[in-house]
């Protein structure tokens, strides 16, 4: 995906910035990471309070294995399949990774 595909899928939020990262790239609004895309899939980010709607909406979660070959759970989930085809679902999910980026960022 292109930044002006990423862009477009993050308009019913507001402008973000694009910023290579891991071999992919960061997206960010409001200078906090919302997304990352990677391996040709935009990954939203959740936290313990959205990652339960993002499963119930069938969404999968990023798992990377480490060096061990342990899996490692990261706080992005793929967007649900229905999002795509409407601009108010896709607003709804995009606000929930913000929502995660603002808990997360309280915390530190």
């Amino acid at each position: 995906m292109d930044n002006a595909g990423i862009e477009e899928i993050f308009e019913g939020l507001g402008p973000v910035s694009i910023r290579r990262m891991f071999g992919g790239k960061g997206v960010y609004h409001q200078g906090l990471i919302v997304a990352i895309h990677l391996h040709d899939e935009l990954l939203l980010k959740a936290d313990e309070a959205s990652g339960p709607e993002f499963e119930a909406a069938g969404a999968r979660r990023w798992v990377y294995q480490n060096k061990k070959g342990t899996p490692v759970p990261m706080p992005y989930w793929s967007i649900p399949d229905e999002a795509f085809d409407d601009p108010d679902e896709m607003r709804k999910w995009v606000r929930l990774a913000f929502e995660a980026a603002m808990r997360a960022n309280s915390k530190i």
